[in-house]
């Protein structure tokens, strides 16, 4: 084969080997749309562009401040998953004061600087973003400049023209923000469906930070529109917001565990140990669930350890997606995970538990040699009834003991305890409880058979 005939073909594997061939077609398609609308709306705008002195300068101060802002946090990192951050504080005044062309540039390059200086992500990714801002941008910079013209136009008084001009441009990065969190957010929940976006985009926190960023964007437009000295008094009073963004992150973070995401076993128990003394008090129902996967270590012998690792990933990913908001899941080391489920019965914290189970076997990982591998967990549940008095110690060990009597049971299954008799621990194979018959689960809660002189636990189990 000739050289060229070898490079076209190198280029053609390294195309196909592309991530962004992973995702469904239907993505593909959506991500492939928004990067060419951008580009179509670059190269219109560009077209009818006439570029000025005044304008170059006052653009190139702006990026100044965005890319000067993204260097005081380059050493915190960027996030993983959905990342929040004030940049439009200085992009949207681009789009409010400049011509159109000017927009969707700012992203552009502050997204290449952020692949360069701060984390390599994923190419598909960092191009759609800046195609997503991108278009949000040239969206907010056309109402501006249409809305302008009908609105502001026609006020003679300043008093009432300056607030004029302050609404529309809220009302344009309103539109920025809006049309930029669909394209985005419909991208994220099309990659990975089990996703919550609640958390990340319409919690209390990211919210408040939504409304902080674009009340600083129409101030610093609305300053420098006057005069672009502005920026010299903006600048610092604009990046406060986001030094406090990326501490609230590290903060999160070293709440997380970093292979999975879930909370760590740390953050867990503290969190746990407040929830159980809150359902002792109050006498409310709760559970706690230990899953543990089944001979991981074969696993990691089999394939390595950083499929290993990714598996533990897509464990972490798949547990908030059966779980409610107010539930607690975490990693609480090795292959072991803990659940926290409040207000739940044990009927219901035992099909919460299987419907886990099942999630877990069903996940098709692929290994780097390209077989589907599939994995199975054992999971010990403990319940603590409306009444009961218990620690989180007491729960934990209940569940490790149900959690063991899983393992001896055949593994992929789930056994259960409940404290409306007591906890009663005691020694033999596997730390299981004495006294105690396990019963098939048979489409409902069915309690083990205990001898009338046991003190042992209720148990069910999972076949």
């Amino acid at each position: 084969m000739d050289p060229i005939g070898r490079g076209t073909a190198r280029l053609a594997r390294a195309v196909t080997a592309w991530p962004v061939w992973t995702l469904p077609r239907w993505l593909v398609a959506f991500i492939a749309t928004v990067v060419v609308a951008d580009a179509a709306g670059i190269a219109f705008a560009a077209s009818r562009a006439t570029f000025a002195v005044h304008d170059l300068g006052l653009f190139g101060l702006l990026l100044a401040c965005d890319v000067a802002g993204l260097e005081l946090t380059r050493r915190a990192g960027e996030p993983v998953g959905i990342a929040k951050d004030m940049h439009a504080v200085w992009e949207l005044p681009i789009a409010i004061l400049l011509p159109l062309v000017y927009a969707p540039i700012s992203p552009i390059i502050r997204i290449a600087l952020t692949q360069w200086r701060v984390r390599r992500g994923a190419a598909h990714r960092r191009v759609f973003s800046a195609a997503a801002l991108g278009l949000s941008y040239l969206v907010a910079s056309a109402t501006f400049h249409q809305l302008a013209g009908v609105v502001i136009g026609p006020v003679a008084d300043p008093a009432r023209r300056g607030l004029a001009g302050m609404l529309v441009i809220a009302a344009s990065a309103l539109i920025q923000r809006i049309v930029n969190s669909g394209l985005v957010l419909t991208a994220v929940k099309g990659a990975d469906p089990a996703v919550r976006l609640r958390g990340v985009q319409f919690g209390r926190e990211p919210l408040y930070n939504d409304v902080t960023e674009l009340c600083l964007a129409v101030l610093v437009a609305f300053g420098v529109a006057s005069s672009p000295v502005a920026l010299l008094f903006a600048f610092p009073f604009a990046t406060l917001p986001l030094r406090a963004l990326r501490h609230a992150q590290l903060v999160s973070d070293s709440r997380t565990d970093s292979k999975t995401g879930l909370l760590n076993a740390r953050t867990w128990e503290r969190e746990a140990e407040a929830a159980v003394a809150r359902a002792v008090r109050t006498g409310a129902p709760l559970a706690v669930a230990v899953l543990d996967l089944d001979w991981f270590k074969s696993v990691n012998d089999t394939h390595g350890h950083l499929f290993g690792d990714e598996v533990l990933r897509q464990i972490g990913r798949c547990l908030p997606g059966e779980l409610r908001e107010s539930d607690l899941a975490g990693r609480f080391g090795g292959e072991e995970f803990v659940m926290l489920l409040p207000k739940t019965r044990a009927v219901d914290a035992f099909r919460v538990a299987d419907r886990v189970r099942c999630r877990v076997a069903g996940l098709p990982l692929a290994a780097p040699d390209g077989e589907i591998v599939r994995v199975t967990a054992s999971v010990g549940v403990v319940a603590l009834d409306a009444g009961s008095r218990r620690e989180l110690t007491d729960l934990l060990a209940a569940a490790d003991a149900a959690l063991y009597r899983a393992k001896r049971g055949g593994r992929n299954q789930v056994q259960m305890i409940s404290t409306s008799r007591g906890l009663s621990a005691a020694g033999g194979l596997g730390g299981g409880f004495d006294g105690g018959v396990c019963e098939p689960f048979g489409g409902g809660l069915v309690p083990g058979t205990l001898p009338a002189q046991a003190a042992s636990p209720e148990v069910v189990t999972q076949g």
